[in-house]
């Protein structure tokens, strides 16, 4: 089978969505599908191109199987409403021409289109129209309610209501639809016909959580936190994490000698972060760690800070929360009851609303001093990672789907071994 997947984030980036699309092409590239990638040269999450990709030209590589062509595309370095929206459309420009290419020199049998970015969907459905090819959007992120919701874009604007029509538009007229939680699919299926198909396609644990050595020594040696309790954070640092949360959380148990809260990672709200914390001796920040140090650096937390704003605890399932359960460390969550991202971390820590500092504090402190609760909270984390998030059980139903999906020859035979097994 030939799949074209065309989507903005893909690895070198070390963390976001663009681990996930180069996990999701290299599985299915190993499985013996003919699988190419049409992205933008990588900027996330420092938005700034990594060194040895072009903000200007393309890049054609092979690699772990895929055929992959990088995209020139504009990154602003501080990514307001409108820079978001010419960044993605620059992104849509640049990667016209390769699409179409790929598409018809390529006959893929099926088209994935990674949504962000939304605004490159209606292109992949249009390639897929042009050769006959299925095609599948899957939904990372509601980008459009993300952009309400983090005040990027005033709901009451002329530009709030092109965009909701724009992502009604965009969405129409796919054969298979997926998000990454059950809210976030109950929410894609109300934007939908009653007909339209929407699986449930979660970002699954990183393999070398599950299965990797977890030894924090040398992180707490080369840091300085021998004998401390660690808060941690670790991953993107932008308006929806709400991260301002921890820092206040800090200034609070500042009086505390025995805990350190880290911050570990990039993004646009970084600077101001490091500017508020000038005052607090229990704050460290430091920069993004390798993937491949990924399970050491998760094993370092007493507990893991997962705040996030009010209004976004729907629209985005935070993939950094499937690595901080499979790590057995539990969790200190910022989201309204009921919501879906309460849901997952119920049983695996403490939920707290949004925005209220006291109680994100006394639950931090509430579970590096109940050393027993620590551990069950943490077993039951690590429990629901293996349980709700393997790999090779999530990768193995989209690729079934995607040959159920593909043209009638690839479905029949798929009915076929079913039948007979």
């Amino acid at each position: 089978m030939k799949i074209l997947i065309v989507g903005i984030n893909y690895a070198p980036e070390p963390i976001g969505i663009g681990p996930y699309t180069k996990d999701f092409a290299t599985f299915l590239a190993a499985s013996g599908a003919e699988v190419s990638v049409v992205s933008a040269s990588p900027y996330y999450p420092q938005w700034k191109v990594l060194s040895g990709f072009s903000r200007f030209t393309y890049k054609s590589t092979h690699e772990d199987g895929v055929a992959i062509t990088r995209c020139p595309i504009y990154v602003p370095a501080n990514p307001t409403g409108l820079r978001r929206i010419i960044h993605h459309f620059s992104f849509v420009l640049s990667a016209f021409i390769p699409v179409l290419v790929r598409a018809l020199f390529g006959r893929p049998d099926a088209i994935v289109a990674i949504a962000p970015s939304l605004m490159s969907a209606p292109l992949a459905r249009l390639a897929g129209r042009l050769v006959g090819a299925r095609t599948w959007i899957h939904v990372q992120d509601f980008e459009v309610e993300a952009a309400f919701a983090t005040g990027l874009v005033d709901r009451q604007s002329r530009v709030a209501r092109f965009a909701g029509a724009f992502q009604t538009w965009a969405l129409r007229g796919f054969d298979r639809y997926s998000s990454i939680s059950p809210q976030m699919c109950a929410k894609l299926s109300g934007m939908l016909p009653a007909s339209a198909r929407v699986l449930e396609v979660r970002n699954w644990a990183d393999p070398g959580m599950i299965e990797g050595e977890r030894n924090d020594a040398y992180y707490r040696r080369a840091w300085g936190l021998h004998g401390k309790h660690v808060a941690l954070y670790s991953g993107n640092v932008s308006r929806k994490q709400g991260i301002g949360i921890i820092m206040d959380a800090a200034r609070k148990l500042r009086h505390r000698d025995d805990l350190v809260f880290v911050i570990c990672g990039s993004g646009p709200e970084m600077k101001h972060l490091v500017d508020d914390a000038r005052d607090l001796s229990n704050v460290r920040f430091e920069r993004l760690q390798p993937r491949e140090h990924l399970p050491s650096l998760l094993a370092l937390a007493s507990v893991h800070l997962l705040p996030q704003i009010r209004d976004a605890a729907d629209l985005v399932l935070p993939s950094k929360l499937t690595n901080m359960l499979a790590s057995g460390r539990p969790v200190v969550v910022t989201a309204s009851a009921g919501t879906g991202l309460a849901r997952e971390a119920e049983g695996c820590g403490l939920v707290t609303p949004p925005g209220d500092v006291d109680a994100f504090a006394s639950a931090i402190e509430a579970i590096i001093d109940r050393p027993d609760q620590r551990d069950g909270f943490g077993k039951a984390a690590r429990r629901r990672a293996i349980d709700r998030w393997s790999k090779p059980a999530i990768m193995g139903a989209v690729k079934e789907e995607l040959a159920e999906l593909g043209p009638p020859q690839h479905a029949k035979i798929v009915r076929e071994r079913t039948a007979l097994n």
